[in-house]
């Protein structure tokens, strides 16, 4: 049978929640649920508990409420918290008294205890958010912020984008609009991927040790056929690698670093290259020779673009151009500037690589990314690239800012 309501003492507890509200009218929602965990705790309760202990919460609570209501710093709210709900307080003090107590009331003791602390916390929690309010305010009310004035860019400043990074992102965000995703492949590969399937015969010059770096393995070390392996001459292995592992159709973009055994003022051991592969049922060479158009007005940030494709030969294209444009994209009215190859995937690497040529079709493209940094942005010298000049960088990179998108523009 529960014990009967004794109204004076829920009158008591409503009397804390109310004095409460009086206090802080930002504890509504703390002080409802206060009132109810007082009233359905003194139904149930009210006759094991004393008035002497109903008295002693009144008073911690009341005091608490009016303490967390003069809080005015954070320093303030650390010391109200340690010395109302840390060790040593009076709450705390009473929770230690409850062992001493009967054993059919401590449960009720501890729930009524309980109840004050969670009040208590919450006025707490209250109390240090209106603090932080205040003190955002009062820095908003006197740090003002001049939004005409430049970006600082402090420590920025030093770092500059390598042109050829910059070169790269505004290809990445060219072809991107058009389709085509990123594909890598090592920089250390099979001689067979790096020649064979690219229809690259074993008499041609590239292969010789003389144009290529080979790498010496402990097979070819002992003498034996096994394939070599070198430092890839340019990225169509990843074009090989590509179609090997996926059914078409297939396109793409392959950037990255590529080495040969040659060095002067426009030509490096290492270097990089961007290449373009499609590959579907339908493609066509007319289609090439749109995404290029369109490629070079984007590149070089024209309207339009004077293109010539010369007929030339690769072993792994079948018909193959070399392009040029009209240097008026540069400011160089009246000349032409070669800058990259093209031409329709050969046949046989498209069987070499497990695919119908009967079914399939589609076209290629490479050109060095070094040349056309030079070329769009008036670098004289291949070597000072990779030369480590801070001076030369700060000449020539780019700020972290300078992000090339087709709405904003390539060149940041």
């Amino acid at each position: 049978m529960k014990p009967p309501v004794d109204s004076e003492l829920a009158k008591s507890f409503l009397d804390i929640a109310r004095r409460a509200d009086e206090t802080h009218q930002r504890l509504a929602p703390a002080i409802a649920n206060w009132q109810k965990i007082a009233d359905q705790f003194f139904k149930q309760y009210s006759s094991v508990l004393t008035k002497q202990r109903l008295d002693e919460l009144e008073r911690i609570a009341s005091r608490s409420l009016a303490i967390t209501a003069s809080l005015k710093t954070i320093q303030d709210f650390e010391r109200a918290k340690a010395s109302l709900l840390g060790k040593g307080s009076e709450l705390d003090s009473l929770v230690k008294q409850i062992a001493h107590l009967p054993v059919d009331q401590r449960k009720h003791v501890g729930a009524a205890n309980n109840a004050v602390k969670a009040l208590i916390s919450t006025a707490l929690q209250d109390a240090k958010s209106n603090i932080e309010i205040v003190d955002l305010e009062s820095r908003l009310a006197s740090e003002r912020a001049d939004v005409t004035l430049p970006v600082r860019l402090g420590g920025m400043a030093d770092g500059r984008i390598h042109p050829v990074s910059q070169v790269f992102d505004e290809i990445a965000e060219i072809f991107a609009d058009m389709g085509f995703r990123i594909a890598e492949g090592p920089d250390i590969e099979t001689d067979d991927l790096n020649f064979t399937k690219l229809n690259i015969p074993a008499e041609h010059p590239a292969r010789q040790m003389h144009d290529t770096f080979y790498l010496k393995t402990p097979n070819t070390a002992q003498g034996t056929n096994a394939a070599p392996f070198v430092l890839r001459t340019h990225t169509s292995p990843v074009q090989i690698r590509t179609m090997m592992s996926q059914k078409p159709p297939i396109r793409i973009i392959a950037p990255g670093r590529v080495y040969r055994m040659d060095s002067d003022a426009t030509h490096t051991p290492m270097f990089h290259q961007i290449e373009g592969l499609v590959i579907d049922e339908s493609t066509h060479f007319g289609h090439m020779k749109w995404c290029l158009e369109e490629f070079c007005k984007a590149f070089f940030e024209v309207d339009q673009v004077k293109m010539r494709f010369r007929a030339s030969h690769f072993p792994f294209t079948e018909p193959s151009a070399e392009v040029d444009v009209g240097a008026e994209a540069i400011g160089k009215p009246g000349q032409w500037l070669e800058i990259l190859g093209c031409g329709m995937v050969h046949p046989k690497v498209i069987a070499n690589c497990g695919l119908d040529p009967e079914k399939y079709q589609g076209w290629a493209f490479g050109m060095g990314l070094d040349r056309i940094t030079m070329l769009k942005y008036g670098i004289p010298d291949l070597r000072d690239m990779f030369a480590a000049d801070l001076r030369w960088l700060r000449h020539y990179g780019f700020s972290a800012f300078d992000v090339p998108t087709l709405a904003g523009g390539m060149s940041g």
